[in-house]
């Protein structure tokens, strides 16, 4: 028996793969949550929940002219109808609704204790009452015209809307917040009045700009007020749907006797008031906060007054400095505008935000359009049958009296007279009365009425432009029922600082390390050191990382990055983190959103994106390890977007090396791994859009070949300079380098030995140049190049710095001299294994080119036509 019922036992159990099962369960409750809880619908701007509300106090007729309800009555309708969650969701959603400093325009007008700004808890559901505010109203207008969609509620038994048919942009001026599985959601709210004049102006031009747009709808509109500090932000958000907005408490300073004071009177969004005036007292009372002797909260129901009385000797304006600083006096408002579109999350900006919306009320106004002519048309058929009775009414009385029953009459009129089943039970259901003269008349009148709508609504359907008409003449009457002044002063003249303002336009280092680690360095930090030197730290190499990119730049440029894949993104450089020669620096995919797979290879400064001048007489050039070469103009580079853009089609197996910025005329130079470089001109490159491939620049000596550096040379008296993996380092003259066509094999750079390893770098220098030398291990070194001397093309060079063991030049980087004091070393030059002095260079000759060299060199000369790769 124990068996028996055992085995029954067993034969309930499904074995499932754990793994799978969690995976499944974890989507569907993310679908739910981001569908059915945390994001508003872009079309009426409601979360579930708040739509339920709404809806369910129409259910129990709680309009603005009606009294109040319990607030419980109201809890329960929604619970026992629509939502069943805790009763707590559903108050708390009906109280922010009526609270005036969490939303800009209410949606239900509360009765009672409903908290306050303090963070004071409402009264229990028991004791506050609710009704619709105005505007609620006009949300829920038409919704039984079969406007909108209804679906099934949780258990089956009622039907409830799944959007409101929403007169007014309900996202855009009361804005929302949610956090759902793996995204959330803040969007501002905004002026009700400026929002609709962008609405219809969206209307009137569906081709209009964003920047367009923003001369209607200036910034968000906070329902406390206070000060938008600064435009950036507001810019960005409109423009991407993401943005930190910086809000400040309004103040002013006010002068008494001999002491001054500072009156707040508005405070950003969402502070609770007590809790940031108990921490400026923590503040004061720790000494963080100097010149304040006390704090007063005079706020009442007129408004907030907040005074903080300041001492005899201290500066108000500084105490008020400090206090934006270090108070929630000013904070920050980061917009994230996801909402649902078709029941996906999806990211929005201002334009798209108008666009739903749109698109929400035109389908409205359709469905309600037919609705109303399916109705008139019924009238208008039943009332044909009425004049028809009327204008035979002896013979409809004579049959109806001649009818044993009801259904015989019915059917007999249906018969003699052509009518259809409702006219002739519209005929039997009239009253006596109807049979005057008098009745008749207005029967017919009301029929030519009827007909004349028809054909009107007919003329809707038919007509876009009479749609589109209606939707603006409906928002201009929610604009003269709801319209009001802007609350949120906006700060963008002389006060509204940039962050450039703030920060000095100093020369500073950046640096990439292999493992994607960024981080920029005032460029004083970095010493002059005499050549051979050991050098200084550079960097935290952690791990065996080690710093792989140098570069030098002004806070103020813009950087271009270029990664392997040949995709490009922005930066500010003083955007970059700023960290000391020895910091680590900050992962480059929590600064610019680049996949974790992808590595930076390149990068430009570029000191300004909207002088269209600068942009159009300055191109990119860009070359890959296996040789090819690709010129496009800065414009293709100057809207800069969050997830970057594609710079250059790369083939497979080959990657991007490096890009310049040029004026189009430069002479470039190509140098390989194996020692070997080629010059041409820029010229012999034609301009190509992004996302062409490029052509051939050089041909690879062999197959494990490759390019190691490219330079862009507009200085006649330039000279070249190349370093190699051991160390090893000279300058030539660009002019021992001939002019050929692109695509040939090159010439001798460097004359590659065991002892000075492969080539790994090359750039152009002039005296007035200092050079930067990374190895491996993070040691940076750097040389004044007015030091090294001029030497041959196919020279060997001269040691640049020591090396140990195995490790191996990294990263160079040319930088502008400075006059420092060069720190003395006690290091100096081995060749061969031999001591020897500072200027001890081991040459071969240059004069004397052999017959393999000027092989070489006429291979370089290849035809152009033959080297041309299609994009």
């Amino acid at each position: 028996m124990a068996e028996d019922l055992e085995n029954q036992e067993n034969d309930k159990i499904i074995r499932i793969d754990i793994d799978e099962q969690m995976r499944s369960a974890y989507i569907d409750y993310s679908m739910s949550v981001i569908v059915s809880r945390a994001l508003p619908d872009v079309r009426d701007g409601l979360k579930p929940v708040h739509r339920r509300v709404l809806y369910g106090m129409l259910d129990l007729g709680l309009a603005n002219n009606k009294p109040y309800k319990k607030s419980a009555r109201i809890v329960g309708e929604v619970l026992g109808k629509y939502h069943p969650h805790g009763d707590s969701s559903v108050y708390n959603t009906m109280v922010r609704m009526a609270q005036d400093w969490s939303l800009r325009y209410l949606m239900v007008e509360g009765q009672g204790n409903y908290g306050s700004i303090d963070g004071d808890s409402p009264a229990a559901m028991r004791y506050t009452e609710a009704r619709f505010q105005k505007i609620a109203e006009d949300m829920l207008a038409d919704i039984n015209k079969d406007t909108v969609d209804f679906q099934l509620n949780f258990d089956d038994s009622l039907q409830e809307p799944t959007v409101l048919p929403s007169k007014v942009p309900n996202l855009l001026i009361n804005g929302s917040s949610g956090i759902a599985v793996g995204m959330a959601t803040n969007m501002p709210p905004h002026n009700i009045t400026e929002t609709i004049n962008a609405t219809i102006a969206y209307i009137e031009n569906n081709e209009i700009t964003i920047a367009e747009l923003m001369k209607h709808i200036k910034a968000p509109d906070f329902p406390t007020g206070a000060i938008i500090y600064g435009y950036n932000g507001v810019q960005e958000a409109f423009e991407t749907g993401r943005g930190r907005i910086v809000m400040r408490a309004k103040a002013e300073i006010e002068t008494h006797k001999d002491r001054e004071t500072i009156i707040i009177t508005e405070i950003p969004y969402q502070v609770n008031k007590a809790m940031m005036i108990e921490r400026t007292a923590e503040l004061v009372g720790e000494k963080k906060l100097e010149g304040i002797s006390n704090i007063k909260d005079e706020s009442n129901k007129d408004g907030i007054r907040i005074v903080y009385e300041i001492k005899r000797d201290a500066n108000a304006s500084i105490v008020l400095n400090n206090l934006f600083k270090q108070t929630a006096l000013q904070t920050s408002f980061s917009v994230n505008n996801i909402a649902l579109v078709k029941g996906r999350p999806q990211l929005l900006n201002l334009k798209d935000l108008i666009h739903y919306f749109v698109e929400h009320r035109h389908e409205v106004v359709v469905r309600r359009t037919k609705f109303e002519l399916a109705e008139a048309k019924k009238r208008a058929h039943i009332l044909e049958g009425l004049l028809i009775a009327l204008d035979h009414l002896d013979e409809v009385i004579k049959l109806i009296r001649s009818s044993d029953t009801p259904e015989e009459a019915r059917l007999g009129l249906m018969e003699k007279f052509g009518l259809s089943d409702i006219q002739a039970r519209a005929i039997l259901d009239m009253t006596l009365r109807r049979l005057t003269g008098l009745e008749r008349d207005k029967i017919k009148e009301e029929y030519n009425e009827l007909m004349k709508l028809i054909d009107y609504l007919q003329s809707i359907l038919d007509d876009e432009g009479k749609r589109m008409q209606i939707i603006k003449d409906e928002l201009a009457e929610m604009k003269e029922k709801y319209g009001d002044e802007r609350r949120t002063t906006i700060v963008h003249s002389a006060e509204d600082m940039s962050m450039e303002d703030f920060i000095e336009d100093e020369e500073v280092v950046i640096t990439i390390s292999h493992e994607g680690y960024i981080k920029r360095t005032p460029a004083t930090e970095y010493r002059t050191q005499g050549r051979g030197g050991k050098g200084s730290k550079g960097s935290d190499s952690r791990n065996e990382d080690f710093i792989e990119h140098l570069l030098i730049a002004s806070n103020h440029n813009y950087m271009l990055f270029f990664t392997e894949t040949g995709r490009c993104f922005w930066l500010r450089v003083y955007e970059i983190p700023e960290g000391s020669r020895l910091s680590k620096g900050r992962a480059i995919q929590n600064i610019i959103n680049i996949p974790k797979e992808e590595k930076i290879k390149a990068f430009i400064k570029v000191k300004n994106l909207k002088d269209q001048e600068y942009l159009e007489n300055n191109y990119i050039i860009m070359c890959t390890k296996k040789g090819t070469i690709k010129k496009t103009s800065l414009e293709a580079y100057s809207r800069p977007r969050v997830n970057g853009i594609n710079a250059i089609n790369i083939n497979e197996g080959d990657q991007l090396l490096e890009a310049s910025l040029t004026t189009g005329s430069s002479e470039i130079v190509m140098a390989l791994r194996s020692g070997r470089a080629i010059r041409f001109n820029e010229e012999k490159v034609r301009p190509m859009g992004r996302t062409a491939t490029g052509v051939r620049g050089v041909t690879l000596a062999h197959e494990k070949d490759e390019v190691v550096g490219m330079i862009a040379v507009d200085d006649p008296g330039a000279t070249v300079l190349v370093v190699s993996e051991k160390g090893y380092g000279k300058r030539t003259d660009i002019e021992d380098y001939r002019v050929t066509n692109r695509g040939g094999k090159g010439v001798k750079t460097i004359n590659v030995t065991e002892k000075t390893g492969n080539l790994v770098a090359i750039k152009n220098v002039t005296d007035a140049d200092d050079l930067m030398i990374i190895n491996k291990s993070g040691i940076v070194i750097r040389i004044v190049v007015s030091e090294l001397r001029v030497m041959g093309r196919a020279t060997q060079g001269v040691r640049l710095i020591n090396l140990k063991g195995n490790d191996e030049i990294a990263s160079v980087a040319r930088i502008e001299h400075e006059e420092d004091e060069i720190e003395e070393t006690e290091s100096y030059v081995v060749l061969d294994g031999e001591p020897a002095g500072e200027g001890e260079i081991e040459e071969e000759p240059t004069d004397d080119t052999t017959e393999a060299e000027e092989n070489d060199e006429e291979e370089s000369d290849a035809d152009e036509d033959t080297t041309e790769e299609e994009k």
